[in-house]
């Protein structure tokens, strides 16, 4: 007998699906994003960039490797920057490049917050909600990180701006849309859980204030880029650079409840692997995600192509997006359409562009 199941599955997969009104993906699988530290010196992204992001277009929708927002958000070497004309112009060569593969591609805004170190800032502190160091040492680099100091009050409507003002400049750099990164320990993310939110002013203390930053910047992109070109990815479950909160559920259940009335393009889960269980969550952060957001929602975390499916066809999911194995495989669409294996990864094709 034929393998139904994965003819199905594969269906489900490769349909083309609205996203919003004026934005049709031609299937549902998302390349997710991923840092590969490959821009120049000065942040700009490389023609080697454009190639590899192009090669990869029959995804129904690519999100950009994080990208920073303004100088003092950068806390690894050679990550795009977003913020001055040079690096909006190298964005304009890959995201051409992606359009003429026929792919729609958002790009992800991004500060890091307290996940940094004074070498990437001119000897500067990093900045985060409150002065709560993360122990250990950066990735791709032997240097510890640096003490954070908490932003003063005034100093944080100049942040929203930035975030808007990088959502322009990608809309200018012919983006179909950004992704806000409140996700993955990041400087949002860092207003949003208890562990690195210690302020007692309107940005913390209560509930309100604690999700007051994140949805502050998704107002300002909201603003400039309308909603729906605007995603945004979350982690409800404390698993990396943080640490879990018996509030965690109520703030993130709160954040929910709002996005949910803004209507964006999606929320999409920010986790390395979403069989985690986590027991404040009642179990895995996408199905926590599932439970209070209506609106579209991209799974993410370890996903094959197979499991990607089912969790579509199940509901869990709106779309999934798929990351290491599109390191792996650039032509990942055309082997799940051909019903072909894919190529493994490993962690030495981090050091190459294919």
């Amino acid at each position: 007998m034929p393998d139904t199941t994965r003819e199905n599955g594969d269906s489900i997969l490769l349909g083309r699906m609205d996203l919003t009104e004026n934005l049709t993906l031609k299937n549902r699988v998302v390349m997710a994003p991923l840092t590969r530290c490959m821009a120049d010196d000065d942040l700009v992204p490389t023609e080697l960039m454009a190639a590899y992001y192009a090669r990869r277009a029959d995804a129904g929708l690519i999100v950009s490797e994080a990208t920073i927002i303004r100088p003092d958000g950068q806390g690894y070497p050679n990550t795009p920057g977003i913020f001055n004309a040079a690096q909006v112009a190298g964005w304009r060569r890959v995201t051409d490049r992606v359009h003429g593969g026929g792919g729609v591609m958002f790009l992800q805004l991004w500060h890091v917050g307290r996940v940094s170190h004074p070498v990437f800032l001119g000897g500067e502190s990093p900045v985060a909600p409150s002065a709560v160091a993360l122990g250990g040492r950066m990735p791709r680099s032997d240097l510890p990180y640096g003490a954070p100091r908490a932003l003063d009050i005034d100093e944080i409507p100049a942040l929203v701006a930035a975030y808007s003002a990088a959502a322009a400049n990608a809309m200018s750099a012919g983006f179909d849309g950004v992704e806000i990164h409140g996700a993955n320990g990041y400087l949002i993310d860092q207003f949003l859980h208890r562990h690195t939110n210690r302020r007692t002013d309107g940005y913390g203390g209560s509930i309100e204030g604690m999700v007051r930053f994140a949805l502050e910047v998704v107002d300002g992109v909201v603003d400039r880029v309308g909603r729906d070109r605007v995603g945004i990815r979350l982690s409800p479950g404390a698993y990396f650079n943080m640490e879990p909160h018996s509030d965690d559920p109520a703030v993130f259940g709160r954040l929910l409840g709002g996005l949910d009335d803004r209507r964006l393009a999606y929320v999409h889960l920010g986790i390395f692997d979403d069989g985690m269980t986590f027991d404040y969550l009642g179990g895995t952060a996408g199905a926590f995600l599932r439970r209070h957001y209506k609106g579209t929602l991209v799974g993410c975390g370890s996903y094959t192509p197979d499991r990607a499916a089912r969790a579509i066809a199940d509901g869990a999911f709106d779309l999934v997006a798929i990351g290491r194995p599109f390191i792996a495989n650039a032509d990942l669409i055309a082997k799940i359409e051909r019903g072909e294996p894919l190529v493994g990864y490993d962690e030495s094709m981090l050091k190459r562009l294919d």
